[in-house]
């Protein structure tokens, strides 16, 4: 195979990607309802172009599994559920399930109270968190997402050692006429899933993003992949890069804050110090957050979406710098990228395919990635 697998890789339509990890987790002991959940959140995110975050991570998702910290046959348990709030215990399960269930529930109580606030705990990774908050925008309501995250990659600002996670946002809001507004970043520069997808690629790491401990950057994705598994000196900048000069503190501080909605509210682990304490099979304990507001709590729905309108249409209407890249809104990129993966197929490289192959064949079920589906 030439390197054009890893420049224009084939593609393959999402129902068969869906196909391939639906029998993945189903064989691990998953129930069918349940994988059928996890499997779309993973392939929606992969169709949005997001690619470090859906099929991808089910080396992380064997992993957990193989070390007995994930328990494929949770029961989600309401802890607390009042008229504006809810807590749930995830039972060590995935996260993609329960993360559904909790931004339904903060619908529902939106849609009686104007507000709701779940709150999930014992959970592990749950994909991309603005798959959740669109949910919310799809159904009229503005959604805030944030969850806590079982890697220790941030250096804070002035510091040399990681300390905190990725620890993302995400918010999404309906948008009247046009596809909702959605917004999800990590507050590193980029997430330690990218820096994977990078490898996977064989491809640098940009300037900027992953440092040694003594501020140099490093390019190659394998030597930050080693940082980040060594968690002693180094890892990923917070966004706005590693000083305070363009605004490295704001990352950080956007992280801690996403630590205390996501993990000191819930009661979910604090990785820094799970990290110390854990054993092979001790479970990740992600918290996360989900909120959803209903706009017409302060306005008509005509209002807010005629304001909203002419928000998206006065940003588009900005004179590019480059007259081949318009302006775009937040989640426009994703959506032009899910048009174009739904018609012709979502991007699978080379290393991919063979780490597929190799789970697939570890789960003892049939491998579907061998003809391509590229017009």
């Amino acid at each position: 195979m030439s390197d054009e697998d890893l420049l224009n890789p084939p593609r393959f339509e999402a129902q068969l990607l869906k196909k391939q990890i639906i029998s993945i987790l189903t064989a691990w002991g998953m129930a069918l309802e349940e994988a059928d959940i996890a499997s779309t959140v993973m392939i929606e995110t992969d169709l949005r172009g997001v690619d470090s975050h859906g099929i991808n991570m089910l080396r992380q998702y064997e992993e957990t599994f193989k070390r007995g910290a994930l328990n494929i046959k949770a029961q989600t348990k309401i802890i607390r559920d009042r008229s504006t709030t809810a807590l749930l215990d995830a039972d060590r399960g995935l996260g993609h399930p329960v993360s559904v269930q909790a931004m339904e529930m903060a619908i529902k109580k939106a849609e009686s109270y104007d507000v709701g606030i779940v709150c999930v705990r014992n959970s592990h990774h749950f994909g991309a968190a603005g798959y959740y908050a669109e949910i919310a925008a799809r159904q009229g309501f503005i959604g805030i997402v944030t969850t806590s995250t079982r890697g220790i990659s941030m250096v804070p600002t002035r510091g040399t050692q990681p300390v905190l996670g990725t620890n993302p946002f995400a918010f999404a809001a309906p948008a009247g006429k046009y596809d909702p507004l959605v917004l999800d970043f990590a507050t590193t520069v980029a997430a330690v899933n990218k820096v994977k997808v990078r490898k996977l690629r064989e491809l640098q790491l940009p300037d900027g993003w992953v440092n040694d401990g003594d501020g140099r950057t490093i390019f190659d994705p394998n030597e930050a992949i080693r940082i980040f598994e060594n968690k002693s000196f180094g890892g990923l900048n917070p966004v706005g890069g590693i000083g305070e000069t363009l605004g490295g503190h704001k990352g950080y501080g956007l992280a801690v804050f996403s630590h205390i909605l996501s993990g000191a509210m819930p009661g979910a682990s604090f990785s820094p110090v799970r990290v110390k304490n854990s054993n092979a099979d001790t479970p990740d304990d992600l918290g996360h957050y989900f909120q959803a507001i209903n706009p017409e709590s302060f306005r008509t729905k005509e209002e807010y979406e005629n304001d909203i309108e002419v928000v998206i249409k006065t940003l588009r209407s900005v004179k590019p710098s480059d007259p081949d890249k318009p302006v775009l809104v937040p989640g426009e990129p994703e959506q032009i990228s899910r048009k174009d993966r739904q018609k012709n197929g979502i991007p699978v490289n080379r290393n991919l395919r063979n780490l597929i192959k190799e789970i697939a064949q570890n789960a003892g079920v049939e491998y579907f990635l061998v003809n391509n589906t590229t017009p």
